[in-house]
């Protein structure tokens, strides 16, 4: 009973494995044209080597990016034009943080820490869909775990091996 046990235990720790391996955001639902803090979860290194730099690529509709300084690690925003312009209270914004990037950090392979920023979710999204921020995840010895895949349609992030985190857009607000 309990050999049958333990099988069933592993057999199960090895299907769902991918879906608890992956960087993910704690809070998977936001409103479009609301501000949203993004927590990015790293629960693991690369291969057992540490994380010493985690990258995020900010979607075109996210603006007013500020990332949360994190003790340890150096932090940098990689600015430049949006696509477009927005609104953002009243106020148009062409450019602004592209990029977020903490490095030169040692997260243990067998730690787990989050990477926070806030943004705001501009009218342009949609409600409905699920909007992606592609992660790079940088580990001692030159190895790395590049979270950017994109389901395509038809497809969910579970059939993906390395899906991007994502928040599912609701509507605004207030919104009709």
């Amino acid at each position: 009973m309990i050999k049958k046990t333990v099988s069933a235990l592993a057999a199960l720790m090895i299907g769902t494995g991918t879906a608890f391996a992956h960087v993910s955001l704690q809070v998977k639902e936001a409103p479009v044209g609301t501000t949203y803090k993004a927590v990015f979860q790293v629960p693991h290194g690369c291969e057992g080597k540490p994380t010493t730099v985690v990258r995020v690529q900010i979607p075109d509709g996210v603006i007013a990016v500020k990332p949360q300084p994190k003790a340890g690690w150096a932090l940098e925003k990689v600015k430049g034009a949006y696509a477009k312009s927005y609104d953002y209270y009243g106020t148009p914004t062409g450019e602004g943080v592209k990029q977020v990037i903490w490095s030169g950090g040692n997260l243990g392979d067998d730690e787990y820490d989050e990477f926070a920023l806030r943004v705001y979710l501009t009218t342009d999204l949609k409600a409905g869909e699920i909007l992606h921020f592609p992660v790079v995840q940088e580990c001692a010895d030159g190895l790395a775990e590049r979270w950017i895949d994109v389901p395509a349609s038809g497809q969910s992030e579970d059939d993906l091996e390395f899906p991007a985190p994502g928040v599912t857009l609701l509507q605004k607000i207030g919104g009709h």
